[in-house]
């Protein structure tokens, strides 16, 4: 099976798995947005997905994803959905459609400086760890709600939404408390801020994404769902 072929293949199971989680949360695939994870992946790869229909890439890191952006189709929308240091932050902001990982009040005043410097409104999640784990960045949900007043006021930075990472336990299920508490926080920052509306959650990769569609997921992040079987990836 050519690469393309391979590409083909998966793009369409992951695209099936998708549409049945919709069904059983009634929801419309419309609503979802899959984001392609191609960090661990070369260029013909993410050329191939690209001739296949997807838009919208996410990296980890952001030389990279510079780096990608200038080579690649114009049209594509880049996701930043790494940990970003602050020293990196001016690098991505020409050139990413939306970052994932705002992870906390440093970085996120850090960008409102970078963009006022650069001119330009960027989209921004914000990163939470819901699930409390140390080997995870973001915020907890506590300091999110103590910072939540002095984000609000950031004018270069629109908040689209909140982004969180499950425990990789292997049951889908164990993530669904992690997804629901994200909606939740959601929830909550909007009834504090009701001009807030926070459209998007982004949750759920390769492994869980259909846990994160029921429980509201508007963007899931998958990568290996996509990419395995191809032959070896650049690191």
């Amino acid at each position: 099976m050519s690469d393309l072929n391979s590409l083909q293949k998966h793009l369409s199971e992951v695209h099936a798995r998708m549409q049945a989680a919709c069904a059983r949360a009634n929801r419309s695939p419309g609503d979802i947005t899959l984001v392609a994870v191609t960090k661990y992946t070369d260029l013909a790869s993410i050329r191939g997905l690209y001739d296949l229909g997807v838009r919208d890439f996410g990296e980890s890191r952001p030389q990279q994803l510079a780096a990608r952006a200038a080579e690649l189709p114009a049209d594509i929308r880049w996701h930043l959905i790494g940990h970003l240091q602050r020293n990196k932050a001016a690098i991505v902001l020409p050139v990413t459609s939306l970052i994932h990982s705002v992870d906390s009040l440093r970085l996120a005043r850090q960008l409102q400086a970078d963009a006022l410097k650069q001119q330009r409104t960027i989209a921004c999640l914000l990163e939470v760890n819901v699930s409390g784990e140390v080997s995870k960045d973001g915020w907890s949900p506590d300091d999110l709600r103590a910072a939540w007043s002095e984000l609000v006021t950031m004018s270069h930075i629109e908040f689209r939404g909140l982004m969180t990472m499950a425990p990789l336990e292997g049951d889908p299920e164990a993530a669904r408390p992690v997804f629901h508490g994200l909606r939740n926080l959601r929830d909550e920052l909007i009834a504090l801020q009701p001009e807030q509306t926070l459209p998007e959650l982004s949750m759920g990769m390769s492994g869980d994404f259909e846990v994160g569609i029921e429980e509201g997921a508007t963007l899931v992040r998958v990568g290996s769902a996509l990419f395995e079987e191809l032959p070896d990836q650049q690191p």
